[in-house]
């Protein structure tokens, strides 16, 4: 869909990249349990870590931009007709 003429261009996040990493086995399930309890993925988990040691080194750019959110959008509701509650 494009935007009609006259309105400005709806804005795009840059792609985000991709990278290999290679972790010892044990890092790797460590980081996913912590990712679990904070309800995030092990991806985001690892992006929360890196960003917050960018910022305590004072080495984040200005331009970054807010870790995106994931998940259902605030506000919304799960349509009805789910899963009666049990009794």
């Amino acid at each position: 869909m494009t935007a009609p003429s006259g309105d400005p261009a709806p804005q795009r996040r840059p792609q985000r990249k991709q990278v290999l990493l290679r972790l010892d086995p044990a890092v790797y399930e460590a980081l996913a349990r912590w990712a679990g309890d904070e309800l995030r993925s092990a991806n985001a988990q690892i992006e929360f870590l890196l960003r917050r040691a960018l910022a305590e080194a004072g080495r984040l750019p200005g331009e970054t931009g807010p870790l995106p959110r994931r998940g259902r959008p605030p506000g919304t509701r799960p349509p009805s007709g789910g899963t009666p509650p049990s009794d």
